[in-house]
């Protein structure tokens, strides 16, 4: 099967190296996503143009897939769900949760000069970047792509209710799947208080499991596309 890798906030293709050469050895086609105006050199993307890349790429692929998205990108991965239900076999979601309908993408930190810089790892302190190094900290800052004002202040739209019959797999790393579970008894996740099957998987890791456990996470993927 074919798994589309998409990454948060500041992040291109290549953070899902090492997932996708594990997921590979796993007997599934591995496509990491870069996404417009994060690693393209492109400042002036939109959220629309975001959306249209990942449905691309959903419309590539020979057969059923499954849509991953990390982060803030796991609206985008819904939004795939939300515009191609039929077309995917199952929605992984890492470390996030998707936005609801008229929810702004990810307004989150500071945008200066058209683009929301990566703020430092002041925000992420903490259970988030518990497993990085002073090392790997460096390294992921200095590849961070800003974030363009039009993708991170973008509106999601969500339409189509056969979104909520797409299987979901929630990945939890920073946090437990009991505080998932929790969060989306009290309605505290909407989208996915809706949806008909939500699974849960726990890797011991920080926010970014693709960097310091890409094996753990790429079996983790792997086993969730083997299952239907």
């Amino acid at each position: 099967m074919d798994i589309l890798l998409i990454g948060g906030l500041w992040l291109n293709g290549s953070v899902w190296g090492r997932v996708a050469s594990a997921v590979e050895s796993l007997g599934h086609r591995p496509v990491p996503l870069t996404l417009p105006g994060q690693g393209d050199g492109s400042v002036s993307a939109t959220l629309d143009d975001q959306v249209a890349a990942v449905l691309a790429a959903v419309d590539a692929a020979p057969g059923e897939l499954m849509v991953v998205g990390h982060s803030a990108a796991c609206t985008l991965a819904w939004l795939a769900a939300d515009r191609r239900p039929e077309r995917l076999a199952k929605v992984a979601l890492i470390g996030g949760f998707p936005s609801a309908d008229g929810a702004p993408y990810a307004d989150l930190f500071e945008v200066r000069d058209g683009v929301m810089p990566f703020p430092g790892w002041s925000p992420f302190e903490g259970p988030d970047a518990s497993d990085l190094d002073e090392r790997t900290r460096g390294e992921l800052a200095a590849a961070a792509i800003p974030v363009p004002a039009g993708v991170a202040r973008g509106v999601v739209r969500l339409g189509d209710v056969r979104r909520f019959g797409v299987p979901v797999l929630l990945v939890c790393p920073e946090f437990t799947p009991a505080q998932a579970r929790e969060w989306i008894d009290a309605g505290d996740i909407p989208e996915l208080a809706r949806a008909e099957r939500v699974d849960f998987a726990d890797i011991d890791s920080g926010h970014w499991p693709m960097v310091t456990k890409p094996v753990e996470l790429a079996r983790i993927l792997a086993a969730a596309a083997d299952t239907r």
